[in-house]
């Protein structure tokens, strides 16, 4: 084991003054298994101490055997980190550690005034610490210089790909020195973090000490399965249980941590929030409240999540499930850190049970399952924290003896304990009701089961209980999202669901026995919390099952398919009879088919040429010409037709010498025609 020692004296006197008297493994295996000058990929778990082991890892690099730096100019060190909050904190922690080596820090983070940032970097520091966002803007303006840099740190590499910032951390990389050190930690090494290690690293060391089949031995993981309205009540009693000193609360999106910021807050807990839609002013705020003792209870997305470091955090909460493995561990890893012991509390919705069970499974934790705690556990608790107070048992001073002495004087012992007891419970937020669970709400999958419906739920309950839903085919009902409202309306699981057989307009569900007078209770007082939905109890006893509903197809029915009306009254309505009816009443039979007949339910194609089509003498086409011949060889006896105006035959052709003479005609009548004035005239002078 390396001893505090043998480290450079400046780092050596700042790890003792803070308290350390040993160093984690993840700082001991860097220190021992890794050369002074080489390049590392780590992989460490939350809450390790990977900050303080990556800075003891530069200091070879930084000091070169020397026991303090030299004057501030262009940074020698840079240190990327994905959030501002992590990157504020690393920050901190090197601050400390190389205070005694007069090391100047600096920090470029989004979200603080990129002026300020700039005036401190051309004053000079020795380490810059930022997000891949703002440094990369500082390069590009030129405020930045990376030409001294010996060493590159990328802290929770696979958080900040997963953010985006690939190609902001490939134009910082590639700005740096290539005889730069570049050291790399990571909670998992994927795919895109090996190559960009291969790309960036030159013959790096792989260090890891995470042990993948073994949980957080320092965590206490625990999942009370609740009903969906209940799980703020229930959140409530699991902060109250508890009492920790800090308590952290995970929700999944910026809507949900306000809900629950003013919640709790109206409940009586000093709570701070912390989301992405806060300034940073606000959010470093936050954490100072949460850090100084202000505030006990964080309500966070899980911006939070990753690197966080809040002293003495005793509780996480997950108010709504991590999405996957690495939320999972990231978000509990908050607690347990540097050997103090933390619990890890899962809040579980009825009908998320297997998703929970998955996620646990895929991270190799086993959780306790047991009910949220209710209102009569947490009075319980509350008396044995009185009773074992260390106030009654300190020693008073004279003035507090003389206080109480008066008190004694003008009030009985009972009175004044009574009092204790009251100003005590005043202080405390009142506890919550929540359902008390059987115990088939606490037992997981059966062990052979494959993800499916067991037997047991397959709807032959022996005393099932059956219920009415107004939700049918013509509403699209499917199980997939009717079980899920059903679990929800009634506060069971779908273990405690049947059959479900669905109808028109309505469908039937089974509930077990040994649950139905609760969802029907459960039913009456609450609803089924979704409009126009309706839960009826059927009077079907003993597991029999009752029969299909008669479907109501009358006027009134707005669900009711339309009725065809008859053409004429007497008409006879073919839809209300039988088939024997229908050939009585003398219902047309077709004949056999006719050769040019299309085939029966398939429409008739039209014929491809004329030749294939049948002809009769009624459709043939009229042949214009031999008409016109036909008529010229009518009977010549007939008179012929004249006009009266130019004498000439009707139907004939005029000659072009007639009709030129024709318009010279009209021509000549229209010049020589009065005008309409001189017409006016002529008839004024008429007696």
């Amino acid at each position: 084991m390396t001893e505090l020692t043998s480290l450079a004296p400046a780092l050596s006197a700042a790890l003792a003054k803070r308290g350390y008297e040993s160093l984690t493994p993840v700082q001991e295996s860097i220190l021992s298994e890794a050369p002074p000058e080489a390049d590392l990929l780590v992989s460490a778990q939350t809450g390790s101490g990977k900050t303080v082991a990556f800075g003891l890892a530069l200091a070879p690099t930084l000091l070169e055997g020397e026991e303090r730096l030299g004057p501030a100019a262009s940074p020698i060190a840079l240190a990327i980190a994905p959030t501002r909050e992590l990157a504020l904190q690393v920050k901190e922690e090197l601050s400390w550690l190389y205070a005694e080596a007069g090391a100047v820090m600096a920090s470029c983070v989004g979200g603080m005034d990129p002026r300020t940032e700039r005036r401190t970097l051309d004053r000079g520091a020795h380490i810059v610490v930022g997000t891949p966002g703002r440094l990369r803007d500082h390069i590009e303006r030129g405020a930045l210089d990376l030409s001294q840099i010996k060493a590159v740190v990328l802290d929770e590499a696979d958080e900040m790909l997963d953010m985006g910032f690939r190609e902001d951390l490939e134009f910082i990389l590639d700005a740096a020195p290539r005889e730069r050190r570049t050291l790399m930690f990571s909670a998992t090494v994927p795919k895109p973090i090996a190559e960009l290690a291969k790309r960036f690293q030159k013959d790096a060391v792989r260090l890891s000490t995470i042990n993948s089949r073994e949980q957080h031995g320092d965590i206490d993981y625990v999942a009370h399965p609740v009903a969906p309205n209940e799980r703020e009540n229930a959140l409530i009693n699991v902060l109250r249980l508890h009492e920790a000193e800090k308590a952290i609360v995970f929700c999944s999106t910026r809507e949900a941590v306000s809900r629950l910021t003013s919640r709790l807050a109206n409940r009586g807990f000093s709570i701070v929030s912390l989301s992405g839609e806060l300034s940073q002013e606000q959010r470093s705020n936050a954490l100072a409240a949460m850090k100084d003792g202000r505030a006990r209870v964080c309500v966070a997305t899980d911006v939070a999540a990753r690197g966080i470091d809040l002293p003495n955090l005793d509780l996480v909460i997950h108010a709504d499930l991590p999405t996957g493995k690495a939320a999972l561990l990231h978000r509990s890893g908050r607690t347990g850190r540097a050997g103090r012991k933390g619990t890890c509390v899962l809040m579980v919705p009825f009908p998320r049970r297997r998703q929970a069970e998955r996620v646990l499974q895929f991270a190799g934790i086993k959780a306790t399952w047991k009910g949220a705690p209710t209102a009569d556990e947490i009075r319980q608790k509350d008396k044995e924290r009185l009773l074992a107070d260390p106030v009654l048992s300190a020693e008073l001073e004279e003035e507090e003896q003389a206080v109480a002495m008066e008190l004694l004087a003008l009030h009985s012992p009972e009175k004044l304990a009574a009092a204790f007891v009251k100003l005590r419970q005043s202080r405390l937020p009142a506890p919550e009701d929540v359902s008390d669970l059987q115990d088939t709400a606490l037992r997981g999958r059966d062990a052979g089961s494959r993800g499916g419906r067991s037997a047991e739920i397959t709807g032959k309950f022996e005393d099932g209980v059956w219920f009415s839903l107004s939700l049918g085919h013509r509403q699209r009902a499917e199980p997939r999202w009717i079980l899920p409202m059903i679990c929800r309306a009634g506060h069971v699981t779908k273990r405690e669901v049947g059959a479900i057989k669905i109808f028109q307009n309505q469908l039937y569900f089974e509930i077990a026995g040994s649950h139905g007078q609760r969802f029907s209770e459960v039913i009456k007082r609450d609803g089924t919390g979704e409009e126009n939905v309706t839960i009826e109890l059927l009077d079907a006893r003993g597991g029999k099952v009752p029969s299909p509903p008669k479907e109501d197809f009358s006027r009134g029915n707005r669900n009711a398919p339309p009725r065809r009306k008859p053409r004429h009254a007497d008409a006879p309505d073919y839809e209300s009879m039988g088939r024997e009816d229908t050939l009585k009443q003398g219902r047309p039979k077709r004949g056999p088919k006719r050769d040019n007949e299309a085939p029966r339910g398939k429409k008739r194609r039209r014929f491809a040429d004329d030749d294939a089509a049948p002809h009769h003498p009624a459709f043939e086409p009229l042949d214009m010409k031999a008409l016109a011949r036909e008529l010229d060889g009518a009977d010549s006896s007939e008179k012929p037709r004249r006009s009266p105006k130019t004498g000439e035959e009707r139907g004939k052709p005029r000659s072009r010498s007639s009709a030129k003479s024709s318009e010279t005609k009209k021509k000549a009548s229209k010049k020589n025609k009065p005008s309409r004035a001189a017409r006016k005239a002529t008839k004024s002078k008429k007696p």
